[in-house]
């Protein structure tokens, strides 16, 4: 399967070049870096200090992926939407890990869907995406006497907040109880706020250090607590799931799907 990137200089990218080029079933042909990078008209071998391997990066995605079948997508949300409309028109798939989108954004690629394959998660491994699940489950078990604390903790780059994994737990807790997160969600503590009302679900945001991600779902009961975790200490992970969603996305046609979609656990 052919394969395109998005962010080629970045973290996610480099790690997803090292994947694809290691991976008997993928092949990348594009790749694309922001238009201010050093990296743009150079070969993705040579930027990754390797032998060339004659695909070049670029700034356009019309020019860079017009052999792609999937591309593979961890950038900025202003991207993402502009990708997004490249994928619609080529009718190919996108993988999207990009985090921080807003609701306009979610219906700008539900426009795109219509003829795109678009696979979008606020998390592509298979451990976040169990946790969601059993966090849709465990809220749909326990009634609101049971607050609902969401902590999430990344490095220091991190800009969003909360993290797409954050939202998409929210999601599922808020789904579980059969409320829409935007009426129940809980951001900002600072002051005096008044006691907790019941029935919200809260946010903590935590950023340092070197930190992957690491995620708490908390049902604060009187007397006792359960608390779902999962604890990434390695992006290849995330990387890992997103190739397994672009080979799941093949022949599939347009339409709009998540991980729990590519991992069969709806």
């Amino acid at each position: 399967m052919d394969i395109g990137i998005v962010g080629a200089s970045g973290r996610m990218g480099h790690t997803l070049i090292n994947l694809v080029n290691a991976h008997d079933a993928l092949n990348l042909v594009g790749a694309t870096d922001h238009a201010q990078s050093k990296f743009i008209g150079a070969d993705v071998g040579d930027m990754m200090n390797g032998k060339a391997i004659g695909v070049k990066i670029q700034s356009d995605p019309l020019d860079a992926f017009q052999d792609a079948k999937a591309i593979i997508d961890f950038s900025i949300p202003q991207a993402t939407l502009i990708n997004a409309e490249f994928a619609a028109q080529a009718r190919i798939a996108h993988i999207i890990g990009t985090t921080g989108l807003a609701e306009g954004d979610f219906k700008a690629l539900q426009a795109a869907s219509r003829h795109a394959t678009i696979i979008q998660s606020g998390n592509m491994s298979l451990g976040v995406n169990l946790l969601a699940s059993l966090a849709r489950q465990t809220a749909a078990a326990l009634g609101e006497e049971f607050d609902i604390e969401i902590v999430e903790s990344h490095h220091h780059h991190k800009v969003d907040a909360p993290s797409g994994t954050a939202l998409l737990l929210g999601e599922a807790a808020a789904t579980g109880r059969g409320v829409e997160l935007s009426d129940v969600s809980d951001r900002g503590r600072d002051g005096i706020t008044g006691a907790r009302k019941q029935g919200d679900i809260g946010f903590s945001a935590i950023r340092g250090g070197d930190i992957v991600g690491e995620h708490d779902v908390m049902f604060l009961g009187d007397g006792e607590r359960i608390v779902l975790r999962h604890i990434a200490t390695d992006r290849k992970l995330f990387a890992q799931g997103a190739l397994r969603a672009a080979l799941w996305s093949k022949d599939k046609g347009p339409g709009y799907f998540n991980m729990e979609d590519v991992l069969g656990l709806r």
